[in-house]
């Protein structure tokens, strides 16, 4: 008898050691591990290159011309902004009789440099509007009234009258009296009389004159008036007012400890005189229009302008207008702004604060 031994093939030898390595729980997870390890570092190797490329991937091959690009750095993109100073805050209207006086804070500009005061102080009082008597609930910026129209030239004299001879009179003569005598006393030891002579009203003389006792100590004296022409009169005389406009007063019944002419707290810009000049422009156009139209609006009405007023001095728009007035009393305020423009060139330090342009808003009150 005879046995002969086979060779087993590769496949079925690891058919069966696969199946003694499952059989084995240590061998098991040996192998399990293995081929994990291996499955990484598969993937690992797969995808290195995506992972830690340093050119970016095109998805097409592009001309190297059109990679090219160029960079332009603006003038100004490294230099510090230089910020504006903020526009002036609040507009009043200086009292032209306060003395030049520049305050210590103030948010105020105006035409001249001004500080708070008033007439009559008020003691342990620090408020930053002057006492003032006037309208109940009502906002005025102002704190003097005067007038703006021109006063009436005085007529000249023409040549014909000043040669004309002036009007000389003689002095009346002073009466003369002599004087009235001594004391004469007579009398016994009990009683005594005397005749007491009058003091004279006139110059004493040896020999009485007559004439009036009222007339020049001075003999000779002549009384000249200057000759009168009916044509050509004399100029009227005139008080003195203040250059201002009219104003409304705003009651305000808490004022301050200093004293002096009655003012806000202000100082002085171009702007502050641009606007003073502008604002009596438009006052004194205004008051010729409702004079020529003499037409006389609701008392107590309020006309409220909102226009743009460019560097130019020009009205470039009206915003808006608010009227509790007739037609002809808001007419004639929007008239006011539009035939006094243009107000002339702002100036460098205005342009610099305001811009090209500037919105402003004007009130009108009708008493």
């Amino acid at each position: 008898m005879t046995h002969t031994l086979t060779v087993a093939s590769p496949t079925a030898s690891l058919r069966r050691l696969a199946a003694r390595v499952m059989e084995d729980p240590d061998s098991r997870s040996v192998m399990i591990g293995i081929l994990a390890v291996l499955l990484v570092h598969f993937l690992l190797f797969a995808t290195a290159p995506y992972l830690l490329r340093t050119e970016p991937v095109h998805g097409a091959v592009r001309n190297p011309a059109q990679r090219q690009f160029s960079i332009e750095i603006a003038p100004n993109a490294f230099v510090k902004e230089v910020r504006k100073p903020p526009p002036p805050n609040k507009y009043v209207e200086a009292n032209p009789n306060a003395p030049d006086n520049v305050p210590d804070k103030t948010n105020n500009f105006s035409s001249q440099n001004s500080q708070l005061a008033q007439e009559k102080p008020q003691p342990d009082q620090h408020n930053d509007k002057p006492k003032t008597e006037g309208k109940k609930d009502f906002e005025s910026n102002q704190v003097v009234s005067g007038q703006l129209s021109k006063p009436q030239d005085p007529v000249p004299v023409s040549l014909d009258a000043a040669k004309q001879p002036v009007k000389t009179e003689m002095a009346p003569k002073q009466q003369q009296n002599p004087l009235a005598g001594f004391d004469k006393l007579t009398g016994t030891e009990d009683a005594f009389g005397s005749n007491v002579g009058k003091v004279p009203n006139s110059k004493p003389a040896p020999e009485k004159q007559d004439g009036a006792n009222d007339s020049p100590m001075v003999q000779g004296a002549q009384n000249t008036e200057p000759a009168i022409d009916p044509k050509h009169p004399r100029a009227r005389p005139e008080l003195q007012q203040t250059h201002t406009r009219p104003a409304i007063f705003e009651d305000n019944q808490f004022g301050t400890s200093n004293i002096g002419p009655i003012a806000y707290n202000a100082k002085w810009s171009s702007y502050g005189a641009y606007l003073h000049k502008m604002m009596e422009a438009i006052q004194i156009q205004w008051e010729r229009i409702l004079i020529d139209s003499r037409t006389e609006p609701p008392s107590g009405s309020i006309v409220t302008v909102k226009f743009t007023l460019d560097s130019k001095g020009t009205i470039t728009e009206i915003l808006d207008v608010e009227s509790t007035s007739s037609e002809q009393g808001k007419a004639s305020c929007v008239s006011a702004i539009t035939n006094t423009a243009p107000y002339g060139d702002w100036s460098e330090d205005m342009i610099a604060v305001l811009g090209s342009s500037q919105d402003l808003t004007f009130r009108f009150y009708y008493e």
